[in-house]
């Protein structure tokens, strides 16, 4: 192992351990003892206690503004210090999202007997501080992990975050299963399938559709290089999960939030949607379903913009053998996005059905963990980028040259 490689992974572990001290600090001014001595609730009321959901929801609307504004898309691709305006647009925004949020878990608190020592308006400012002070920790903890560690900081504590509580959730399986409360049947048959479903997404995640370009002569100073042949290599799932199956939800439960604000929430019609709309109901399943295939192609387009890269390729000389340069080349591009697309589609429809198939037959286990095939995909996906970087940075000298 190199040096270089040591320390970053040295970097990446203590970072997360300082993720994982500030998840078991609680917020100053609560009554410790009113609460049950289990870490998932003091994660749930401690220094971290927002995670990364501000920063990823908000990362996540700026991305959707990208896709229907033009010049929002134009300064994302024009360069670092547009990309620094976005980044900083990202935090403002997650600085009033995670306020929000943080004054509101703080008011509900003071409601609750027991909780808070002294349920004043000082409590809800120090505790909204603390909140909104945790997320800006997190957000800069990620970049640090990025920047200076081993993969990538975000999904990294995204991942540990979700494995943390795999002991647990497997103890309480192995107790449930020593009472007879599930067969040791369905255990195995959900360690199976999650085995199958780990290895599916190892497979899709690697997989390339590589579409062959050649590059003309290259002239360096006096010399010229030959022709170059090479590949356009295109992800079959290219639009990720979070966006696809978080706007997915946004487009029916937000017009439902909206509804039940101006018509009320006991209203038969509202209180009709939400009960069809519910986890494992046949409604939930279809509509969702078609939302994220939908959503799945609309995205891809954008993170893979067929004309973009088709003037790309016109600036560094490349064409696709058989096809002119220009609009033929977009159009070629975009057919194969297409193609690929439905494949990377029904893969992410497929791992969002997983917890709505096991609720809807009743062959999950009660754990969230256990059934959420989002948090698998990233997990794993995580595990495949930190291998990339390692064998990346093993390969690579003190001065940045290739062995």
């Amino acid at each position: 192992m190199s040096g270089e490689l040591a320390r970053r992974i040295a970097f990446t572990i203590g970072a997360l351990l300082l993720f994982r001290l500030g998840t078991q600090i609680p917020i100053a001014g609560l009554n410790i003892s009113s609460l049950p001595p289990t870490s998932h609730v003091i994660g749930r009321l401690s220094l971290f206690a927002l995670g990364l959901i501000p920063y990823l929801t908000a990362a996540i609307l700026i991305r959707l503004l990208s896709v229907v504004w033009r010049g929002l898309n134009s300064l994302e691709r024009s360069g670092e210090g547009g990309r620094r305006k976005v980044a900083r647009a990202t935090l403002g925004l997650t600085l009033g999202l995670a306020a929000f949020q943080a004054y509101g878990i703080a008011s509900a608190l003071t409601t609750i007997p027991g909780i808070v020592r002294d349920p004043d308006g000082w409590f809800v400012l120090t505790a909204t501080a603390t909140m909104v002070g945790g997320v800006c920790v997190l957000v800069w903890l990620s970049e640090q992990i990025t920047r200076h560690g081993i993969g990538n900081g975000l999904a990294l504590i995204l991942s540990v975050g979700m494995l943390v509580s795999i002991p647990r959730d497997v103890a309480g399986i192995l107790e449930l299963m020593r009472t007879g409360a599930v067969s040791s049947n369905l255990v195995l048959a959900c360690a199976v399938f999650w085995v199958v479903t780990v290895a599916v997404i190892v497979l899709v995640e690697g997989a390339r559709r590589n579409i062959q370009v050649e590059f003309g002569a290259l002239y360096v100073g006096a010399r010229q290089l030959p022709v170059r042949a090479g590949v356009l290599p295109i992800k079959l799932n290219s639009a990720g999960f979070l966006i696809p199956v978080t706007v997915a939800a946004w487009i029916f439960f937000l017009p439902l939030a909206f509804a039940g604000l101006i018509l009320g929430g006991d209203h038969p019609l509202v209180a009709a949607a939400y009960r069809h709309l519910q986890l494992g109901q046949p409604a939930h399943v279809v509509l969702v379903s078609i939302a994220v295939l939908i959503l799945a192609f609309v995205y891809t387009a954008h993170v893979v913009d067929p004309e973009h890269a088709a003037e790309s390729l016109a600036r560094h000389g490349g064409v696709i053998p058989g096809v002119a340069p220009g609009e033929a080349t977009a159009d070629h591009l975009d057919r194969v996005v297409s193609l690929t697309t439905v494949v990377g589609a029904v893969y992410l429809t497929a791992l969002q059905l997983i917890p709505e198939v096991f609720e809807l037959y009743g062959i999950g286990l009660p754990y969230n963990m256990i059934i959420n095939g989002g948090a698998a995909l990233v997990v794993v996906c995580t595990a495949l980028d930190i291998k990339t970087q390692v064998r990346d940075v093993s390969l690579t000298n003190p001065g940045g040259v290739r062995r």
